[in-house]
C-alpha cells in the first residue's frame, strides 16, 4: 500500500484545515486507515483511526471534538478535517494503513505515508 498525505501548511489558531491522504496498490477498502503526528522533540502519538468501512472512528482525547476522520472507498482516500486548531496541534502528520479491522489504539501499521506538516501559529 502507498500512501501519499497532502493538505498541510501554515495557519493561524482558531483556524481549519483538511488533510488527505490517497492510497494505491491495494484495494483500500481492505485496510483499517489512521492518521498520526510527530512534533519537533517528541514521540509520535495516535490522532484517529476510521474503520474499513468507515462506520467506526477512534480519536486521541486532545483532538476529540476539533478532528473528524473521514474516508471515501471510492476515490481511495482518508480524510482528517481539522478544526479549532492550536499551536500545540503543531507537527508532522502521517496517515498509516493496516488490515485488520478494529480501531483500538495501536501504531502496529506496517505502512506508511511521507508525511505533511502542519505549523499553528498563536
Amino acid at each position: 500500500v502507498q500512501l501519499v498525505e497532502s493538505g498541510g501548511g501554515l495557519l493561524q489558531a482558531g483556524g481549519s484545515l483538511r488533510l488527505s491522504c490517497a492510497a494505491s496498490g491495494s484495494t483500500f477498502s481492505n485496510v483499517v486507515m489512521g492518521w498520526f503526528r510527530q512534533a519537533p522533540g517528541k514521540a509520535r502519538e495516535f490522532v484517529a483511526a476510521i474503520s474499513r468501512s468507515g462506520n467506526n472512528k477512534n480519536y486521541a482525547d486532545a483532538v476529540k471534538g476539533r478532528f473528524t476522520i473521514s474516508r471515501d472507498n471510492t476515490k481511495n482516500t482518508v480524510y482528517l478535517q481539522m478544526n479549532s486548531l492550536k499551536p500545540e496541534d503543531t507537527a508532522v502528520y502521517y496517515c498509516a494503513a493496516r488490515y485488520g479491522s478494529s480501531v483500538f489504539v495501536t501504531d502496529d501499521y506496517p505502512y506508511w505515508g511521507q508525511g505533511t506538516q502542519v505549523t499553528v501559529s498563536s
